[in-house]
Parts: C-alpha cells; structure tokens; sequence
C-alpha cells in the first residue's frame, strides 16, 4: 500500500469495488483471477497519477493565495489614508480565499 494521494472518479469506485468483491469471491473459491488484480492496479495507477496532478495543483494554489493576502496586507499598510477603506476590503477577501484554500487543502492531506 502506497501513501500517496489517490483521486478516485465515481465510476473507478464502483468499478473497483466490483472486482476487489468478485475478487475476495474467487479468492474463497480458491481460482483467483490475475487479471482481476491487473484490472484494479490500472485503476489505481490512474487514481494516483490524477492524485499526484491534484496535490501539485493544489500546492500551486495554496501558495499564490498566500503570496496574494501577504502583497494585499502589505499594501494595506503602506496605504494612504484615503485608500486604506477598499485595501482593508481587498485584505479581508484575499484572507477569505486563503481560508478557502486552505481548507481545500487540508482536504487532500496538507
């Protein structure tokens, strides 16, 4: 078993545990099936590699929004007085997309 992040779709899943039952079935029976096992291995390699794709994706994102509620909070602080109103408004919503991501982020293993 790897570590790695795997994206499954909906019909992977269906489709994989459909053969790792029929599989476990054979197994009782003692006349397992190895292309059953190359069938899921397929789909797991496609799983990881659209997992991997999504990771450095995400990383990708995670970092720019970062970057972005750091230039907007900098900006904020430099500002003249008369445009402080709409930075701190630009501030709070790259701090909103920040949390957005983050949590997505979070999600994948981050």
């Amino acid at each position: 078993m790897t570590d790695n992040y795997r994206s499954y779709t909906a019909a992977e899943r269906r489709t994989r545990g459909w053969l790792v039952l029929r599989g476990a079935k054979q197994a009782v029976a003692d006349c397992v099936d190895p292309s059953l096992e190359n069938r899921i291995d397929r789909i797991d390699e496609r799983a990881e590699d659209r997992g991997r794709r999504e990771v450095t994706a995400m990383a990708r994102e995670l970092e720019a929004a970062r970057n972005n509620a750091a230039a907007a909070k900098a900006a904020e602080q430099v500002a003249d007085r008369n445009d402080k109103p709409a930075l701190r408004q630009a501030r709070r919503d790259a701090e909103k997309t920040l949390t957005r991501v983050e949590q997505a982020a979070r999600h994948l293993g981050f």
